[in-house]
Formats: structure tokens, sequence, C-alpha cells
């Protein structure tokens, strides 16, 4: 997919989705500062180049029981090419992890894993993260209080 060149009506256009998705193209155009048609042209652009991914809902995770949450740090038994795209191909079937990062340093991953309670992310640990003979060591951060949460990007104009 080739890089698009954004500019500052499409960076306003991002900002405004960024806040809220669910508006109306004649908002969003409103906010934006545009007429509704080179909007909404704009939107599908941006669409099309990859730069919008999709549009969806954030939930309140802890309005639906998703009460806790941690980060595992996961190294991986043998960080091969094919160990880490086994490991890629598996947390993607795991709907408890909700962010899947490859990174440098000690550990291969750090993963973010949402579950009710402090038991079910045990079981989530025993029954497929350490069920997985890929991996060797795995290390858990409990989130005690979270300070910030948004999927928003720092765009600039």
């Amino acid at each position: 997919m080739e890089k698009l060149t954004l500019d500052s009506g499409d960076i306003r256009i991002l900002k405004v989705l960024q806040d809220d998705a669910s508006l109306s193209i004649a908002e969003i155009a409103k906010q934006s500062g545009m007429s509704q048609t080179p909007c909404w042209r704009r939107i599908k652009k941006l669409k099309e180049s990859g730069v919008l991914k999709q549009i969806t809902a954030i939930v309140d995770r802890e309005a639906v029981g998703l009460g806790f949450v941690s980060y595992a740090f996961v190294k991986l038994t043998v960080p091969s090419r094919t160990n880490m795209e086994e490991f890629d191909r598996l947390t993607k079937t795991w709907p408890e992890v909700v962010i899947c990062e490859r990174i440098t340093g000690a550990v291969d991953y750090m993963v973010k894993v949402v579950t009710e309670d402090i038991k079910s992310y045990d079981n989530f640990l025993r029954n497929k993260l350490l069920n997985s003979e890929l991996v060797s060591d795995v290390q858990s951060r409990i989130v005690v209080s979270t300070v910030k949460d948004t999927a928003s990007l720092p765009l600039s104009e």
C-alpha cells in the first residue's frame, strides 16, 4: 500500500473521527471546516489508502465485566522467524489479547490481556499462553489503575 500524503484537511477529518466516528458526514464536514461532498471524498480516500483501518466502537471494558488488565512479557523458547510467526498467529486467535507487540530487550513480546478477574487471567495464562511450547517464560504486570486510555493518535496539521 502506497503511503498517502495527508494535508491539513485530512488531519482535521482524522481528528474529528478519532473523537467521535459515529458523527454524520454533515457533522464531520462542519467540524472539519469543509462542505459535505469533499469531506465524504476525503474519508473514502482515507479508507481506500488504509489510513483509516476501521471505524469501530470503543466499549467500556468494566461496564461489560472485564475489570482485569495485565501485561504479559513473553519470552519465546527459540525466537526464530517461524516461531514468531506462529506466536503471532496464536495471539490473534485469543480474544483476551487486545494488544500484542514484538519488542526489543530481554523478552520478545508485550501482550496486553483483558479478562474478568485474576482467576480468568490465571486460566488464560496456564491454558493458552504457557500451554504453548513456543513460550519459555512469562512475566506478568497487573494494572492497578488506568490513568489514560485512548486510541487517538497525536496528529498535527
